[in-house]
Order: C-alpha cells, then sequence, then structure tokens
C-alpha cells in the first residue's frame, strides 16, 4: 500500500477504536522501516533491522507497534495485521496459535476485553 495523510488518518482512528475495545493504552504507531531505525535503539531491541520482513511487529516493554504499510497489500490485510499487533498488546503471555487466532477473529467482530490484571497468586492454607 501506498502511505499518505488519508491512510495514515484512517490508521490511527483504528488504531484508538480498536485500543479502547481492547481496554489498552494507545500504542505509538510507526508506518516505515525509516521510523523504526530512527526510534531509540532500545525501543526498538529484538526486531530492528529485521522488521522489514513481517507486515507488523509490537514492541510490548514500549507501547509501540510497527505497521509495515509498504509491505501490505491491501485494506483487509492491513486491519488484521493491526488488530493481530494490539492483541499481542493486550495478552502479553500468549504466542500465536489456536487460542491467539481466535482472539484476533474475536477483535475484528467488534468484541470488547477488559483490562489485563495480573493473577496473584493467593496463598493456599
Amino acid at each position: 500500500m501506498k502511505l499518505d495523510d488519508d491512510l495514515k488518518l484512517q490508521i490511527l482512528e483504528k488504531v484508538g477504536i480498536y485500543s479502547q475495545r481492547f481496554s489498552i493504552p494507545e500504542p505509538v504507531i510507526l508506518l516505515t522501516t525509516k521510523e523504526v531505525l530512527d526510534a531509540p535503539r532500545e525501543m526498538t531491541e529484538g526486531r530492528r533491522t529485521s522488521a522489514y520482513k513481517y507486515y507488523g511487529v509490537a514492541y510490548l516493554q514500549h507501547n509501540l507497534v510497527f505497521l509495515n504499510i509498504r509491505k501490505i497489500p491491501d485494506e483487509k490485510t492491513l486491519e488484521n495485521t493491526l488488530v493481530h499487533e494490539l492483541i499481542h498488546m493486550r495478552f502479553p503471555y500468549l504466542a500465536h496459535g489456536k487460542r491467539f487466532n481466535k482472539l484476533v477473529r474475536q477483535g475484528l467482530r467488534g468484541k470488547t476485553f477488559s483490562p489485563y490484571k495480573k493473577r496473584c497468586k493467593t496463598p493456599s492454607f
């Protein structure tokens, strides 16, 4: 896809909508590999120079998402990728798999998720 001001605005609006639905803080969105490389090294560590290979990357520790607009072929794939990365932010303990994919599908259909709460172990007596 070609990045222009209209597309950027559309993406940021969707990020706001989905972030609210998923009960997560709105992440910073990077849309080009240049933005990834210009970001502080510690923020994009791990997938800094390989980010161009993917449709999207979530940098959980820094509430940062990269959407590789140049590589994404169409709007449907863009929305799928956006929701996929935001599901990573909402469910940081979940790896790719059946449950993860189910959550992505639910997110695309408009499901709302309550805020993430770490489980605390209660002592057993």
